[in-house]
This record gives C-alpha cells, structure tokens and sequence, in this order.
C-alpha cells in the first residue's frame, strides 16, 4: 500500500497545474503533455530494466531502489522553475515508477497466489488514494507554498515514508534469498500471443487513462470553470476509479471469466469519453464518474490478468516486463497527441473522440481474453 501510494501522486499532481506550469515556463500544448507522457513513456521503456533488477537483487530490493528514484525525482521538481530541471526530474520519478510497477505482480504472485485479486485491489487502492489526493490538493498546495514548484515537491514526503516502511521488507527477503537458490531469468515472452493481447488490451486502457489524467482539468478550464473545479473533477474522477480498481479484481476471485466484469468496465469508459466529446457541459460530474469506474476497473482486471496468466512468479514478471514495455511505450503518445489535436483543432472536441475510438478498440480485444487461453512461461 505505501509503495503503490507513489505509484500515481507524481503524475497526477501535475494536471491541475498544467496550464499555470504552461504559462510560466512556455510551453505549447504538445509539450505540455509531455509532462504527464514522460513518466508514462519510461514505465514502458524501463519495465524490463525492473525486471532485471528483480533477478540481479531481488523484488523486494528492487522496490527499494524504486521508491528512492521517486523520492529523489519529486523532491528534485523544487527546481522545476528551470524547463530542463523539471523534465529531468521528471525523467527520475517515471523510472522509479516503472521499477516499482513492474515488480510488484511478481511480489503477489510469489506471496498472496491464492489470494491475488484480493491483493491487487489493495495495489489499486494504493495507487489511486496517491493519485485523487495529489489531484485534489495540487492547487491548495501551490496556494499554500507560493509556488507551483514547492507543491510538486512535496509529494516527495510520501516517498520517504514508504521507503522507511519498506526497510524491513527487504531485510526479511534479504535474509530468505539466503536460504532459497535464486533461478534462472527468463526472457520476454515476444513470441506468446496472450502477451500480445494483453498488451494492446493495456495500450488502450492506458492510453486513455494517462491522457484523460493530463487533459480533464485543461478541458474544463478551456471551457470556463475555475481551476480549483477542474481539478475536482480530477479529484472525482480517480475516487470514482477507487471502486472498481479495488472492487474488480477482489469479484474476480469468485468469477472465472474475467471478461464479464471486463466488457462493462471498458463500455463505461467509452460512454464517459462520448460524452465529454459531444456534450462536455450537460453533465461534467457524470462523465468523469463514469471515465473512472471504468478506467479503474478496466487496469486493475488488466493486472490481475498479468499475474494469472504467469505460469510462475518469474513469468509474472516477465510477462509484466513485456506488456509494460509495449502499453506505456505507445500510450505516452496520448497525452502528447491530445495537446497536438487541441491546437490544431482549436478545441477538444477531437481529441475526446479520439479517446472514445480507443475504448471501442479495446472492448474489441476483451472477446480474446477469455481464462482458457495459453498461460505465458
């Protein structure tokens, strides 16, 4: 939980003070969303890094490692007044990011096998309680520390209290490493179609949910609203996701095919993005509610999926290495494509269809996913 509660605070932070970081630094839209795309980009780029650390020092090690690249990148954003500063520091905090998220399946998969919904949902809870509180206080914060800079940083004290809490867990897997022979590493499974599916599964949803995270506060800023109720949509929107991305995957011990909880998840999303394409004012409250349930239920059975179609631990990891090189890689492009969309479009129209496209694409691929498909590894 204290691990996962970084997982998100780093990303969501920014959004809601997109425009102002915008305007302070001259930014155009493009570059902009490269702020919220950069994470996203390394927890693609590096995934097999973590996978690799996971073997080399261990999981539990390696998450360590992880939550001290957070802490260093956040707290790093305290000079994000400089453009190349605030990328660099960045940069940290998304490599961080993708070690963490790439090791945890396999910690589930080794520790709480029979009970992984259960613990994925707790993931989940982890992650998105990290990402509404940065959301809904990045700008109470800026507010409060006279800068947009201190704000960002001071998520920074929530990676020093998971890393503190997360000593004692690699002292304990330090000393069984001890005891118990480490294996072999196994490869990406390039040439395994269910990893395939899963990752094109994983582009879609992340695609949509990392540019819907960056755009929903300037969308509704464009259009007139306060700061302040932009980024309380935000704030609804990732509690909204809080339900399904605990609730999915803890119904999923008890379901055997994952893809009736799958469909209705992505079929929720897909209505939201419609919505805020066509009639973004009718009912903004609504549409975020239903981008969040949806979203959140759609990743977190994503993730389980990732630990269940392991044959191993190992293959866990590795597939989770794979999937999260392919989705993140690809999905980074949303929030960058959104920013080049808006400016060439003039407005957002566009680019909320384009979301709303995705999500047809990816409950498309939910007919594959079925529990008979060949296990990976």
């Amino acid at each position: 939980m204290l691990v996962a509660l970084n997982l998100r605070a780093p990303i969501t932070s920014v959004p809601p003070l997109l425009l102002t970081i915008a305007t302070d630094l001259h930014l155009s839209g493009a570059a902009a969303g490269l702020l919220t795309a950069l994470p996203v980009l390394c927890m693609g780029l590096f995934a097999p890094v973590g996978q690799w650390m996971a073997h080399a020092v261990g999981r539990e090690q390696a998450a360590a490692w992880a939550l001290g690249l957070v802490l260093v990148g956040t707290f790093g954003r305290l000079g994000g007044g400089v453009a190349p500063v605030l990328y660099l520091a960045t940069f940290l905090a998304g490599v961080g990011i993708a070690i963490a998220g790439t090791v945890l399946p396999g910690i589930i998969a080794e520790h709480f096998a029979a009970r992984s919904g259960l613990l994925t949902g707790i993931w989940m809870a982890g992650m998105m309680a990290g990402a509404a509180a940065a959301a809904q206080f990045a700008v109470p914060l800026a507010d409060l520390l006279s800068s947009w800079q201190a704000s960002l940083a001071s998520w920074s004290v929530l990676a020093l209290v998971a890393l503190i809490g997360w000593l004692p867990v690699t002292a304990h897997a330090r000393r069984r490493a001890e005891r118990v022979p480490r294996t072999g590493r196994p490869g990406l499974p390039w040439r395994s179609a269910t990893a395939w599916l899963l990752a094109a599964y994983l582009v879609c949803n992340s695609w949509q949910f990392y540019t819907q995270v960056s755009w929903i506060p300037a969308t509704y800023e464009s259009l007139g609203r306060p700061a302040t109720v932009a980024a309380a949509l935000l704030t609804i929107f990732t509690v909204a996701q809080a339900f399904t991305g605990v609730g999915a995957p803890a119904l999923a011990d008890r379901i055997r095919d994952s893809r009736w909880l799958l469909a209705p998840s992505v079929l929720l999303g897909l209505v939201g993005s419609a919505g805020v394409a066509w009639r973004p004012e009718a009912a903004p409250v609504l549409w975020v509610v239903l981008l969040g349930l949806g979203l959140g239920g759609g990743f977190s059975l994503g993730l389980l999926l990732l630990v269940r179609y392991g044959r191993t631990p190992a293959a866990s990891a590795g597939l989770t290495a794979m999937v999260f090189l392919v989705a993140y890689t690809l999905a980074a492009v949303g929030p960058v494509s959104f920013g080049w969309l808006r400016d060439a479009s003039g407005g957002t129209r566009l680019p909320w269809a384009l979301l709303a496209a995705v999500a047809a694409v990816q409950l498309l691929l939910v007919a594959g996913l079925s529990p008979d498909r060949r296990r990976v590894g």
